[in-house]
């Protein structure tokens, strides 16, 4: 199963240039790093970056993240995916840009 996570590409960047990220300030707050399922993916862009256009969507196989991720309530009591150390390189499938379209973030085919 793919799960995803939203960079600004700023972000997306530095993670590319280090190997490596804790994630973004909001991760880091919270000790985790936040990730959506398929079904979380579009009212996560629209809730935390509805205005943003120059992001990147990575997907990681949750499989192989193993025991570091734990599915725990959040929104509503849904279950999301949090990884509780670094992201590294290795562990993303693909990265692709999530642009803003006048009706909301255009994802790549076959996300949903």
């Amino acid at each position: 199963m793919l799960i995803y996570k939203i960079f600004l590409r700023v972000e997306w960047d530095a993670f590319r240039e280090a190997g490596e990220t804790a994630g973004a300030p909001v991760d880091l707050a919270d000790g985790f790093v936040h990730f959506s399922a398929a079904p979380q993916l579009a009212e996560t862009a629209a809730k935390y970056f509805a205005d943003v256009s120059d992001l990147v969507l990575v997907a990681c196989d949750a499989d192989r993240l193993g025991a570091t991720l734990k599915w725990e309530a959040s929104r509503g009591g849904a279950l999301f995916p949090h990884l509780y150390r670094h992201l590294v390189l290795a562990d993303v499938v693909w990265d692709k840009s999530l642009p803003l379209g006048a009706a909301g973030h255009i994802f790549p085919e076959g996300v949903f």
